[in-house]
């Protein structure tokens, strides 16, 4: 792929990662463009390592899930190993790769990849997972399938944290209109102020152990006090 047309194409993924609905949506788009983009790249994943183990949050298909899995059941794998001081970990033949033989036999044997990139997708407030690249058997990633692979992660880096921004932004938009829609509901209804209303609000989120936002969102939606009694 030539420089203008990688331009080109980098200029629609950002596009479309823009546009997704959600972060799920934009993780996906990634994924996608990671098989288009990066020449010898048959698998794409986005792997979270959480505390309860590793989670696959989008994949182009199965192999990357059962990879993941392997992972986990034989307690070895890039995926466990890429950390923010070694972003990127490549290797370039599984059937000759130590530093996790047993996981990479297995891949190789089970699933036919030959070679694989784990790329961390981070800022320096938070990281998103990391981006697992796989090429099947015959196949074997070369310098421009690197440059390639970090510049999407790098991208989604960016634009990750600023659609997370946005998510939170409109998820608090949306649950201020809530509590101010119950709100007005109970003034009209107990006729008391708005400070008085958002104490009740709050008072019955602590009666019913429920986040003030769900007991304004029942109210809002039945028009209907709660029982505090």
């Amino acid at each position: 792929m030539n420089d203008t047309r990688l331009i080109h194409e980098f200029s629609q993924l950002a596009q479309a990662i823009a546009s997704a609905t959600d972060e799920n949506a934009r993780l996906q788009v990634a994924v996608d463009a990671a098989v288009s983009l990066v020449s010898r790249c048959d698998h794409a994943g986005i792997t979270i390592n959480e505390k309860r183990g590793l989670v696959t949050r989008a994949s182009s298909d199965d192999v990357v899930r059962r990879a993941n899995e392997l992972q986990r059941e034989l307690g070895e794998g890039p995926c466990l190993d890429v950390r923010r001081d070694q972003e990127t970990l490549v290797s370039t033949d599984l059937t000759q790769e130590r530093r996790w033989p047993r996981w990479s036999r297995q891949a190789h044997d089970e699933l036919g990849v030959c070679t694989m990139m784990s790329l961390l997708i981070y800022t320096d407030k938070h990281s998103y997972g990391a981006l697992s690249l796989y090429a099947r058997e015959g196949h074997r990633f070369d310098a421009d399938d690197l440059t390639v692979g970090q510049a999407i992660a790098r991208h989604m880096s960016v634009i990750m944290s600023a659609g997370r921004e946005i998510d939170q932004l409109g998820a608090a938009l949306h649950n201020r209109i809530t509590i101010g829609q119950a709100e007005g509901i109970l003034m009209e209804r107990l006729d008391i102020s708005v400070d008085q209303a958002f104490d009740y609000l709050r008072r019955a989120s602590m009666h019913l152990n429920r986040k003030v936002v769900d007991v304004a969102a029942d109210i809002a939606s039945t028009r209907k006090l709660p029982d505090l009694n």
